[in-house]
Order: C-alpha cells, then sequence, then structure tokens
C-alpha cells in the first residue's frame, strides 16, 4: 500500500494534488455546510483548503500525511478546545461532520493509504506585511505567554497523544541532516554542526522540567502561523503542537526577528509570565537547535538547496557565537564567509 503522500518528484506532486482534490471534494459531503467555493492553500505537512460557504463563515480543510496517528490528530483537537475556552486566545477549532466525528478517514484511489481529514474553524486576519514594528513584537510575546499560560493549565486526557520536542526528537533530525547535508554544507561546515549538535544535547541533559518551564507548546509560531486583526494575534496552524520547553517553542519565533525585535517579544512575554533569571543561555541554546531542525526539515526537498546555501553565512555565524559561549540573541551578528565549492549543488 503507497502512502498518500507521495511527493518526491514533480509528477508525484501533481499527482499527489489530484488526489488531494478529489479527498476533499468527497470529505465535503459529511459536513452540513453549505459551501460554495473551495481554494488550495499550500501542501506541507498537510494539504489545506479554505472553504467558502453561502454565510460569512469560512472554514479549514486539512488532508494529513501519514506523519501523525489519528490519536495524535484527535489531541491537537482537544487542546485546541481547552485553548479556545480563554478569552485571551481566539485559535481554530474542529468541526465535526454529520456523524459527529471530527477525524476522518477518505476512501481514495486504490492503492494508497486512506488519509485522515479535518475541518477546522478558519481564524480571519492577515499575515505581517511592510514595516514590522516594536508594538507588534511586543503584543506577539504578549499572546505567546497568554498561551503558554493556559496550556500550563491544561490537563490532557488519558487517551493523549502528542510529539516531544527535546532531546530525542533532535537526535533523529540530525540523523536525517546526516544523510542530506551535502547538499548545503561542506564536510568541514558539516563538522561545526555536529560540534553544535554535541554542546545542545549536553545542555538539555542539564536542564530540569518543571510545571513553569515545561508544557504544552505550538512548537512552530513563525509570522507566518499568526494571523493579525484589529489588533489582535492570533496563532495558527498548531500541527506541530506537543511537550517541550516553552523556551523552545520562543526561539522558533525569534529566529526571524531582529534582535531589538526579539527583546521587545520578551518584554511583552514577560508582562504575562516572568523568565528565570538565567533565561538567555538556554534561550539561545534552543534558538542554535530549532534552526538547525529548520535545515534538518528542509534539507530533504531539493527546491530548498538554494535558499539553505545562502543563509549558511548567517546560520553558521549564530553557530560559531554559541560554540565560543558569546552572547548574541540582542545583537547584530555579521555573516560569516564560507566556501561552497565542495558543496554537491541540487539545483539543476
Amino acid at each position: 500500500m503507497n502512502e498518500f503522500f507521495r511527493n518526491d518528484t514533480d509528477e508525484n506532486r501533481q499527482s499527489l494534488l489530484v488526489r488531494a482534490r478529489k479527498v476533499a471534494l468527497s470529505a465535503l459531503q459529511q459536513y452540513d455546510l453549505e459551501w460554495e467555493r473551495i481554494q488550495f492553500i499550500q501542501l506541507s505537512d498537510t494539504i489545506t483548503y479554505k472553504i467558502e460557504t453561502r454565510t460569512a463563515e469560512c472554514y479549514l480543510l486539512r488532508i494529513h500525511s501519514d506523519r501523525l496517528s489519528k490519536e495524535e490528530i484527535r489531541s491537537e483537537l482537544a487542546f485546541l478546545r481547552a485553548l479556545n475556552k480563554s478569552d485571551d486566545l481566539n485559535v481554530p477549532e474542529g468541526l465535526a461532520n454529520c456523524n459527529g466525528s471530527y477525524v476522518l478517514e477518505i476512501n481514495t484511489e486504490e492503492g494508497y493509504r486512506r488519509p485522515y481529514v479535518t475541518m477546522m474553524r478558519w481564524i480571519e486576519g492577515g499575515h505581517a506585511s511592510g514595516e514590522f514594528t516594536d508594538s507588534c513584537a511586543y503584543n506577539m510575546g504578549a499572546m505567546m505567554g497568554k498561551l503558554h499560560e493556559v496550556a500550563a493549565c491544561f490537563v490532557p486526557p488519558s487517551d493523549f497523544v502528542r510529539p516531544i520536542w527535546g532531546a530525542a526528537s533532535f537526535r533523529r533530525a540530525m540523523a536525517k541532516l546526516e544523510r542530506y547535508y551535502a547538499r548545503f554544507l561542506s564536510s568541514e561546515t558539516w563538522k561545526v554542526y555536529q560540534a553544535a549538535a554535541e554542546k545542545i544535547l549536553s545542555e538539555l541533559a542539564t536542564m530540569h522540567p518543571n510545571a513553569h518551564n515545561y508544557g504544552l507548546i505550538h512548537a512552530d509560531l513563525h509570522t507566518g502561523n499568526i494571523v493579525f486583526k484589529d489588533d489582535q494575534h492570533n496563532p495558527i496552524d498548531f500541527g506541530r503542537c506537543g511537550s517541550g520547553y516553552f523556551l523552545y517553542d520562543m526561539a522558533g519565533t525569534l529566529l526571524e526577528l531582529y534582535p531589538k525585535h526579539r527583546w521587545m517579544f520578551i518584554k511583552g512575554y514577560e508582562s504575562v509570565r516572568k523568565l528565570e533569571t538565567d533565561y538567555v543561555r538556554y534561550l539561545e541554546c534552543f534558538f542554535v537547535m530549532f534552526m538547525i531542525e529548520n535545515y534538518c526539515h528542509h534539507a530533504s526537498d531539493p527546491r530548498e538547496t538554494s535558499s539553505l546555501i545562502d543563509e549558511q553565512q548567517y546560520a553558521l555565524a549564530y553557530i560559531r557565537e554559541y560554540l565560543n559561549d558569546t552572547p548574541f540573541l540582542f545583537d547584530v551578528i555579521e555573516p560569516v564567509e564560507i566556501d561552497t565549492s565542495t558543496i554537491i549543488d541540487m539545483r539543476n
């Protein structure tokens, strides 16, 4: 039986999107919706569509890859229901079909596994555009603080299953990167990555999770997963949510912010939840960890190779500072010169 998400080549990717649209249309028949338009959004870990109806309501239809089990998808929806009980948060929430089911298994072409499908309430708003402001960064930090505050009070049911983001998941990511690093790293720079990984794992071993610093996190809250409307910052796409350190969650957002906005983000966060006095050391560890994991995720896709190569002058600068125990989070770091002559270029 073939995996539904076969997208390793352009031909397979196109075939996948044809299968997916048929699955989406079949799934729509199981909901009590007077829908008018289905609009493809993107193909990533899920295939997503915006569903517009005759009323003002819109929905998000997701076709899930085999990466998550039915229990993991159900657990994500349970977490979202708990978050939405807070007056301070507005997050997507699952919609049951006509039979009361939240996770559907839809028939597809013969020879392929049947994918899971979920329908979510659409969160209105737009993504960040134009110049990023201090107040925007501050409000994003406050939003994450509220998210962690509510998550820290959530008591998972006995059948709750979500990924754990920590040493074991990082080792798996590095094992994947070892197969693909030559596409964008030289042998020498790969050794630098390995040294950083060893230091990260060593630091993780010294950390002690407790109710204040560890819990359920979004785990992918970059600005593309935040929608803005009427001065409100709303998190979306909880597909990677799981257990981990709250600082790890923060690091994922800080990666794409300028140093001054990182500071404003943290000030916003601390307006809701105070951080421990030595948080910077651990936050920088998670910053480098999250950055490397991003490269692990994208390294297997040849379409990403060019951007991965271009980013290394900055990535290696951060790793250099980290290995030298030089604080870097709030400073502008100069890029390093790298030799790309030994990299196996997969762009052609």
